[in-house]
This record gives structure tokens, sequence and C-alpha cells, in this order.
């Protein structure tokens, strides 16, 4: 008895088909006379079967049976369901995942989302269904218990849009970005084109002023630009980004594009800043160089559009709405690429000490109403909080939840659902 037990053990974790399992447990029996170990081996056998069953369905269908991994997938997704409804926070603990580096971070999305891709209800290895395809290999993908873009050596996607030409003057781009190792003989650049749809680059009208792709890898990002001939060379390199980075790690890219200049985020850092680029993007793509097998992917694709400033919109319309405010899905965790607009906020509040504002959460129609209307008004409790943590007394904020009873959009579109989860800032008079 002392013997079979260890041995039971050792055989417990292989995995070896069933029609072999099977033929070792009826020789394993055979071999025992003891009434009481064969039970133990057939028992033994039952639940080595199933774990082994178990553990293969999780590789061949890896979201099979994972419904709450499922949905914690997009974590910069607003979106809100009635499951998982133990994550309703007080106003004592509803939070903001905290980072001082991101402290002085001042990208500002725009308002209106005109592209959203959360990846949602993608089927694992075929080619993602927004997005066209210019060039190379590009395919769904689960990584790290999250739906993906996977992108191969020199492939070069753009967004599936109805018009060919749909960047406006004043628009904004933000994604994660996934690197591998930085050491070993390795290279990843990812290069973000901004042209006219029939060009690979972009172009002023008479030609004679044109930039090429932004290009953007672990240690910073560049982009050259022709003018009359003469190159001008821009670039940032931050090599504290990757001390100490071994393992695959997001980036989150944000660009953002004013009429002439443009900026480009990795993570909190700005690395790039162009006052005056002479010509107006009317469209992007996506492009991945890297070495050999190197693992490369997207998510978290958004193109907002137009917008004032804050002040100005506050004066125009006595309030301002934002969707750049992100959530864990489900929670009222604010996500740190949040801070650029917190930052504003707080800037704005500091600036005119007479503005006095009542946060107002909402969500898209996904979920119960009940849940929604909860989980909205913990979300604008924690946008108080942390503008109360960047010194703005909480004496100047209301909050209040709407849920999803003001939507703005439709809630049948990822676009519509991005843009009826906001967040509402209303002038107290």
């Amino acid at each position: 008895m002392k013997m079979l037990k260890p041995l039971l053990l050792t055989f417990a974790f292989l995995l070896i088909s069933s029609t072999t399992q099977a033929q070792f447990w009826k020789k394993l029996e055979k071999k025992v006379e003891d009434a009481t170990e064969r039970a133990i081996i057939r028992k033994t056998e039952q639940k080595v079967t199933k774990e082994t069953e178990k553990g293969m369905d999780s590789i061949l269908n890896p979201n099979t049976g994972k419904k709450r991994k499922k949905k914690s997938r997009n974590r910069k997704n607003n979106e809100t369901s009635s499951e998982n409804d133990s994550n309703q926070n007080s106003e004592e603990n509803v939070a903001i995942e905290n980072s001082k580096a991101w402290s002085t971070y001042n990208f500002v999305p725009r308002d209106e989302i005109i592209f959203e891709d959360d990846l949602k209800n993608e089927e694992n290895g075929e080619f993602p269904s927004r997005w066209d395809l210019i060039k190379g290999n590009a395919e769904n993908a689960s990584f790290m218990e999250e739906n993906v873009i996977r992108m191969y050596n020199g492939t070069k996607i753009t967004p599936l849009m109805e018009e060919a030409l749909y960047l406006p003057d004043v628009f904004t781009i933000e994604f994660d970005a996934l690197f591998k190792s930085v050491h070993g003989p390795t290279y990843q650049d990812y290069r973000i084109s901004l042209w006219p749809a029939s060009m690979n680059y972009g172009y002023s009208e008479d030609k004679k002023y044109y930039c090429k792709s932004i290009n953007l890898n672990m240690h910073g990002a560049s982009m050259d630009c022709v003018d009359n001939k003469a190159v001008k060379k821009y670039a940032s390199y931050n090599d504290a980004m990757v001390a100490g980075v071994g393992e695959p790690v997001w980036r989150h890219i944000a660009i953002a594009f004013n009429k002439r200049s443009l900026k480009v985020f990795i993570d909190e850092n700005r690395a790039l800043n162009i006052p005056n680029v002479k010509f107006k993007p009317e469209a992007f793509s996506i492009e991945v160089f890297a070495y050999y097998k190197e693992l490369s992917g997207i998510k978290n694709i958004r193109v907002a559009k137009g917008g004032k400033d804050l002040y100005d919109r506050v004066l125009a319309d006595g309030k301002f709405v934002t969707r750049g405010i992100l959530f864990d899905v489900n929670k009222a965790t604010i996500q740190k690429e949040s801070y650029g607009v917190l930052n504003e906020v707080a800037k704005m509040m500091k600036a005119h000490k007479d503005l006095n504002f009542k946060i107002e959460g909402h969500t898209d129609s996904d979920g119960a109403d009940d849940y929604n209307l909860k989980l909205s008004a913990d979300r604008a409790i924690a946008v108080k909080n942390a503008l109360q943590e960047m010194g703005i007394s909480k004496d100047r904020f209301q909050t209040e939840g709407k849920g999803e009873t003001a939507p703005v959009s439709d809630n049948t579109s990822p676009e519509g659902k991005a843009n009826n989860r906001r967040v509402e800032f209303i002038k107290i008079k």
C-alpha cells in the first residue's frame, strides 16, 4: 500500500492519451489483489481522467468555461454586466490605479469615438473582422487571457471603415502594443503610417514635404520628415523604459493630431512632439517588423475625433463630457491612462476656483439596469476621490450615477457603446 500511493501520484500528472490511460489503469488494477487498493485505483483513475479532459479542453478551447475571465480581457473597456456584482464598491473603497509616474501625463483623448475594437466575439485563428489587410498575416489570438490581434513580421493592417478618408482635422489614436523581451538577438518595431488613402506616406499639397511612418520600439519613437529634400529627424529614446524588462510587456500608445501638430506617447512618456506637420492625415495603418517569430500584437484600439479644450466646453455648454476616464470591467477602479484627463481637470479647477461640478457616471446597456446604476454611481465617486487626491476639495463636487438611462448613441455597435460609456462634468451654478 505504501508503494502504491506514490506510484499513483506520479502517474496522475502524466498527460497521456485516453486509450493509453485506459489500458494502463486496467493492467494496474489486475495486478492488485486487495479490494481496497483496487477501489483506490478506480477512484484515482476517474479523478485523473477528469482532470486530464479538463486540461486538454482548456488548451483546445481556451474560452470554454471561462466566462468571468473572458469578460476581463479588455481592461480598458468600461463595459458593464449583471455578473460579478461582488465588485460593487462603497464610497470608501472606490479606487484609482495609482501611479506617480503618470502624474504628469497630459494626453487627452478626443470626444467622439469613430472606431473602437475591443475584439469581442472574435474567433481565434481568423482574421480580425473590423480590419483590412494590406500585406502580411494577422489573426485573432488569446494572450494572457485577453483577446489580441497577433501580427507577424511584415504585417500591415488598417481599420475597415465605410469612408476611405475618415480622419478629421483633430483626432487621437490609442492602442496597446505587445513587446517581447529586449534580451538576445531581437528587434521589434511598430510603424504607424498617417497617409491619404492612396499613398504610403503623408504628403503636403505641393508634394515637397512628407513624413515617413512613426516608428515605435522598446526604447522610444522616431519619425523622419522630408522638407524640400532636407531630412528632419525626430526621435526620443528612453532606456529607462526597458530597465529590467525580460518578459512580454504591454505599452500604451497614444497619438494626438491637432490640425498641424503631432504628439506621440508611449505609456506616460511623451516620445514625440512635432509642432508643424505640413500635411493632413486622412487614414492610418499599423505595421510590424520583428525578429523571427517574435510575438507581436495589439489590443484596445480606439480612434476619436473633435472637441475643444475643457474650459472652452464648460463656457459654451455648461459642462464637458469625457470618454477618456477608463475603468476596469465591472469595477470602479480607474485605469492609469485616465491621468491625462484627470490631470487636465485638476489643472483647470485649480486655475478657476469658481468651478464646481456634478460628476455623472454613464454606462452602456449591457447588464442589469440596477447593476449599471450602482456601478455608474461608484465610478462617479471614484473620479471625485481621484481629483480629491490631486488637491481639489471634495466640497466642490456632487456625484450621481445615471447607469444606462441617458444614452447619447446606439447600443448596437462598439462605437455606440463606447460613446455611451462616459463621465460628464456638469457645472454647478
